[in-house]
């Protein structure tokens, strides 16, 4: 027994490393820096992404994302998400958490990192209105589209899974505007109702098409240890449940059910988080690296 856990936490580890024998060098590197960062410990965003929710926010971010036909083109023709998905997940959890947990240089250049690949991400793509639009993953409405669709992931999976927020839910969509600067977004919403208003002026260019259906199935079922599978299912279940129902439906999507596991999709979901968060530990390295360095500054920790 005391093996197979040992071996799963290992293997839990390096889904979320790109399978990284030991704690990423960038992760441990978030303790240097000059300043306390973009956001406090008492902040929105570290409250939802020290948060387990994450993982079922990840599914839903990735499936909002996929209806955008000009987010999707560029996904199929530039990515090998299917060859080598772990690197892709590791590069975006290393984003994620430079720019929630890290001083400001090393959040700017680690959004910079991103924008310099986006450069290369270029190609054409049919609109819903049968027009031939060229795409740059640099276009600002195609990072808008991509900004809304996280935090609206983010928030949900919280609200539903998670507990409190400082400040409320407008905090975080507050708080993660200050990604959306760094990626270049122009005036990213700072409410709820303004992300909600920006999101459904997307919905006239959304669209549920082949691609979509075989990145939804990837989602649905990607190559994972066999020890993680069936806990995957269940938060995929949690990420399709806590859609907005206007997505859900563009993608096809019902609730999943969960066959012999006896609890409610939510329920199951926060019983995984609870096992997954044992497996990886109550804090994770770049919070505590980030504290550490609080802590060097004198800014508390």
């Amino acid at each position: 027994m005391e093996n197979f856990l040992a071996r799963w936490r290992r293997e839990l580890r390096g889904t979320f490393s790109a399978n990284s024998p030991t704690v990423p060098q960038w992760e441990l590197d978030l303790e240097k820096g000059d300043d306390g960062g973009y956001f406090t410990p008492e902040s929105a965003a570290w409250a939802v992404h020290g948060s387990m929710t994450t993982l079922v926010a990840g599914i839903q971010s990735l499936l909002l994302q996929a209806l955008h036909p000009g987010a999707m083109a560029g996904v199929f023709d530039h990515s090998g998400y299917k060859s080598d998905p772990l690197s892709r997940l590791a590069g975006t959890i290393r984003w994620i958490f430079t720019v929630t947990y890290g001083d400001t240089a090393a959040a700017q250049a680690a959004s910079n990192k991103v924008l310099r690949i986006h450069a290369h991400i270029t190609g054409r793509y049919t609109a819903n209105t049968g027009e031939e639009l060229e795409y740059s993953a640099n276009d600002p409405h195609l990072l808008r589209w991509v900004h809304l669709a996280f935090t609206e992931a983010f928030l949900a999976s919280h609200l539903a899974l998670g507990g409190g927020i400082p400040g409320g839910a407008d905090a975080y969509v507050a708080d993660w505007a200050v990604a959306g600067h760094l990626m270049g977004v122009p005036d990213p919403p700072l409410t709820v109702a303004e992300l909600r208003r920006q999101l459904a002026g997307f919905n006239p260019e959304l669209r549920c098409d082949q691609r979509v259906a075989e990145t939804v199935q990837f989602l649905r079922r990607p190559p994972l240890p066999r020890s993680q599978q069936r806990g995957y299912r269940i938060l995929f279940a949690a990420a399709v449940s806590t859609l907005d129902p206007h997505y859900r439906a563009l993608l096809g999507l019902d609730v999943p059910g969960l066959g012999p596991v006896p609890l409610p999709v939510r329920r199951a979901a926060r019983v995984v988080l609870g096992v997954v968060h044992r497996g990886l530990g109550k804090t994770g390295p770049s919070e505590r690296a980030a504290r550490a360095r609080r802590r060097r500054l004198g800014l508390g920790g």
